[in-house]
Protein backbone atom coordinates (compact mmCIF):
# COMPACT_ATOMS: atom_id res chain seq x y z
CA UNK A 1 0.00 0.00 0.00
CA UNK A 2 2.84 2.16 0.98
CA UNK A 3 4.39 1.79 -2.54
CA UNK A 4 1.21 1.57 -4.49
CA UNK A 5 -0.33 3.82 -2.68
CA UNK A 6 -3.62 2.21 -2.59
CA UNK A 7 -6.04 1.26 0.32
CA UNK A 8 -6.27 -1.99 2.02
CA UNK A 9 -9.36 -2.85 -0.51
CA UNK A 10 -6.90 -2.48 -3.25
CA UNK A 11 -3.87 -4.04 -1.89
CA UNK A 12 -5.81 -6.83 -0.35
CA UNK A 13 -6.92 -8.61 -4.10
CA UNK A 14 -3.39 -7.91 -5.45
CA UNK A 15 -1.96 -9.66 -2.75
CA UNK A 16 -3.80 -12.56 -3.51
CA UNK A 17 -3.30 -12.97 -6.89
CA UNK A 18 0.80 -12.52 -6.73
CA UNK A 19 0.93 -14.96 -3.52
CA UNK A 20 2.18 -18.54 -4.43
CA UNK A 21 1.88 -20.34 -2.79
CA UNK A 22 -1.43 -19.03 -1.25
CA UNK A 23 -1.41 -16.92 2.17
CA UNK A 24 -3.73 -17.09 5.08
CA UNK A 25 -6.51 -14.64 3.59
CA UNK A 26 -7.98 -14.35 7.10
CA UNK A 27 -4.91 -13.08 8.57
CA UNK A 28 -3.66 -11.45 5.82
CA UNK A 29 -7.17 -9.19 5.67
CA UNK A 30 -6.96 -8.41 9.19
CA UNK A 31 -3.71 -7.47 9.32
CA UNK A 32 -3.79 -5.33 6.50
CA UNK A 33 -7.01 -3.70 7.95
CA UNK A 34 -5.68 -3.80 11.06
CA UNK A 35 -2.48 -1.23 10.17
CA UNK A 36 -4.39 0.63 8.23
CA UNK A 37 -6.88 1.53 10.29
CA UNK A 38 -3.67 2.54 13.22
CA UNK A 39 -1.27 3.32 11.67
CA UNK A 40 -0.56 7.12 13.08
CA UNK A 41 -0.67 5.37 16.06
CA UNK A 42 1.66 2.74 15.29
CA UNK A 43 3.96 5.21 13.40
CA UNK A 44 4.15 7.06 16.38
CA UNK A 45 5.05 4.46 18.11
CA UNK A 46 7.90 2.94 16.01
CA UNK A 47 9.27 6.84 15.97
CA UNK A 48 8.75 6.80 19.86
CA UNK A 49 10.80 3.56 19.70
CA UNK A 50 13.37 4.57 16.73
CA UNK A 51 15.93 7.00 18.32
CA UNK A 52 17.65 9.32 16.01
CA UNK A 53 15.43 7.15 13.15
CA UNK A 54 11.93 9.23 11.57
CA UNK A 55 9.78 6.53 10.28
CA UNK A 56 9.13 8.85 6.94
CA UNK A 57 12.89 7.62 6.30
CA UNK A 58 13.51 4.03 7.28
CA UNK A 59 13.22 1.90 3.69
CA UNK A 60 10.17 0.77 2.69
CA UNK A 61 10.61 -2.17 3.50
CA UNK A 62 11.96 -2.25 7.01
CA UNK A 63 9.29 0.33 7.53
CA UNK A 64 6.32 -1.89 6.75
CA UNK A 65 7.94 -4.99 8.52
CA UNK A 66 7.57 -2.64 11.44
CA UNK A 67 4.54 -1.37 10.72
CA UNK A 68 3.35 -4.93 10.73
CA UNK A 69 4.67 -6.41 13.71
CA UNK A 70 4.14 -2.92 16.03
CA UNK A 71 0.52 -4.23 15.11
CA UNK A 72 1.23 -8.23 16.30
CA UNK A 73 2.70 -6.44 19.49
CA UNK A 74 -0.29 -4.36 20.43
CA UNK A 75 -2.49 -5.50 23.75
CA UNK A 76 -5.24 -6.92 21.44
CA UNK A 77 -2.98 -9.06 19.55
CA UNK A 78 -3.01 -13.14 20.69
CA UNK A 79 0.33 -13.60 18.66
CA UNK A 80 3.24 -13.96 21.57
CA UNK A 81 5.65 -11.11 21.61
CA UNK A 82 8.40 -13.14 20.93
CA UNK A 83 7.19 -15.13 18.05
CA UNK A 84 6.02 -11.57 16.36
CA UNK A 85 9.34 -10.22 16.29
CA UNK A 86 10.60 -13.06 15.30
CA UNK A 87 8.83 -13.26 12.33
CA UNK A 88 9.93 -9.69 11.69
CA UNK A 89 13.10 -10.12 11.87
CA UNK A 90 13.05 -13.27 9.16
CA UNK A 91 11.02 -10.94 6.98
CA UNK A 92 13.62 -7.78 7.31
CA UNK A 93 16.64 -10.79 6.35
CA UNK A 94 14.34 -11.59 3.57
CA UNK A 95 13.11 -9.31 1.59
CA UNK A 96 15.12 -6.23 3.60
CA UNK A 97 18.72 -5.17 3.43
CA UNK A 98 21.96 -7.05 5.10
CA UNK A 99 21.54 -4.96 8.76
CA UNK A 100 17.41 -5.12 8.60
CA UNK A 101 16.73 -8.16 10.82
CA UNK A 102 19.02 -6.57 13.56
CA UNK A 103 17.43 -3.00 12.87
CA UNK A 104 14.40 -4.55 13.31
CA UNK A 105 14.89 -6.39 16.16
CA UNK A 106 16.11 -3.68 17.88
CA UNK A 107 13.24 -1.75 17.00
CA UNK A 108 10.62 -4.01 17.83
CA UNK A 109 12.23 -5.28 21.50
CA UNK A 110 11.83 -1.36 22.25
CA UNK A 111 8.03 -1.35 21.23
CA UNK A 112 7.69 -4.34 23.26
CA UNK A 113 8.49 -2.62 26.10
CA UNK A 114 6.79 0.20 25.46
CA UNK A 115 3.44 -1.78 25.26
CA UNK A 116 4.12 -4.08 28.09
CA UNK A 117 4.85 -0.78 30.57
CA UNK A 118 1.55 1.08 29.36
CA UNK A 119 -0.58 -2.05 29.55
CA UNK A 120 0.89 -2.90 32.96
CA UNK A 121 0.21 0.89 34.10
CA UNK A 122 -3.43 0.66 32.64
CA UNK A 123 -3.59 -2.55 34.25
CA UNK A 124 -3.18 -0.89 37.81
CA UNK A 125 -4.76 2.80 37.31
Amino acid sequence: MDALGVGPDEAIPLFALASDPPSDARYYAEAVRGVWGRIGEIDALIGKAAENWRVERMTLVDRNILRLGAYELSPASDIPVAVAINEAVELGKRFGSEESGAFINGILDRISDIVRKKTTAEGSA
